[in-house]
């Protein structure tokens, strides 16, 4: 069996729009960073993930039909994207930019180690490229966020405090994606349900070396609170944004950028 494009297509949005938004957010502490390596490695990995969304984007207009990536990035209207409500949210805290990363970047790792054997070719090669860069993303996450959590009552705090808040939301990640069933049956993906159980496993552990646990969750948070976005139902904050990061595009469409 073989996907139709409208089902690679959504897959390939889905994971390029959260790159890419994440990105820009992660951008927002260049400058503002809590020790001049942090405002450094958030920059990096905005600028990786960026990239990331990049080799997504050309997979879509090369392989696809789509049309080019900077219009695709900058120029789509709001319900045209297809990115989780966990990477639009505004950047705040400290322990919660850092708890996001460490718990998106986890979810990301995964996901491309899975698409590196996907029967879709094109993805499949690029994933393998990006699993390298992710792997720094987690060692980076990995050790701030074990090095926080035990670096004394009030800093601990913050982070299970950042933990609770985030991990609701990050369990939008999973979303179910348009045309699933066909992805599974086709082996382009994995499926998002079975991606969530393998991350859940994976963040647990890393978690508790730093004394963190996961909060339980009510019925609406367990459920569907932070979905939508698959669909291109976004929260108040993704509008916003998406103007700020087309300005210059808009301003001159015809010139080369």
């Amino acid at each position: 069996m073989t996907a139709s494009n409208e089902a690679l297509k959504s897959l390939l949005y889905a994971t390029a729009d959260d790159l890419l938004i994440l990105g820009h957010r992660n951008s927002e502490w260049t400058g503002l960073g809590p020790l001049l390596e942090e405002d450094i490695a958030f920059s990096s990995m905005a600028q990786d993930q960026m990239g990331q969304s990049l080799a997504l984007y050309e997979i879509l207009q090369r392989d696809l039909g789509e049309r080019d990536p900077d219009t695709i990035a900058f120029l789509r209207p709001e319900s045209e994207y297809r990115c989780c409500h966990f990477v639009e949210y505004p950047i705040g805290s400290y322990a919660f930019s850092l708890m996001r990363h460490f718990l998106f970047d986890q979810a990301s790792y995964l996901r491309f180690a899975a698409l590196a054997e996907s029967s879709f070719k094109p993805l499949a090669f690029v994933s393998r490229k990006l699993l390298g860069e992710i792997k720094y993303h987690i060692m980076h996450g990995n050790t701030w966020m074990a090095q926080l959590s035990r670096g004394g009552e009030e800093s601990h705090a913050r982070m299970q405090s950042a933990l609770n808040e985030a991990f609701p939301m990050a369990l939008g990640i999973f979303e179910k994606l348009e045309h699933e069933e066909e992805l599974v049956d086709a082996g382009v993906y994995a499926g998002s349900a079975q991606l969530r159980d393998l991350w859940l496993q994976h963040i647990e552990p890393a978690l508790a070396h730093g004394g963190l646990a996961l909060p339980e969750l009510n019925a609406q948070e367990a459920g569907t609170a932070f979905f939508g976005g698959r669909k291109g139902f976004h929260s108040e904050h993704l509008g916003s944004l998406i103007e700020e990061m087309g300005a210059v595009l808009r301003s001159d469409p015809s010139a080369d950028w």
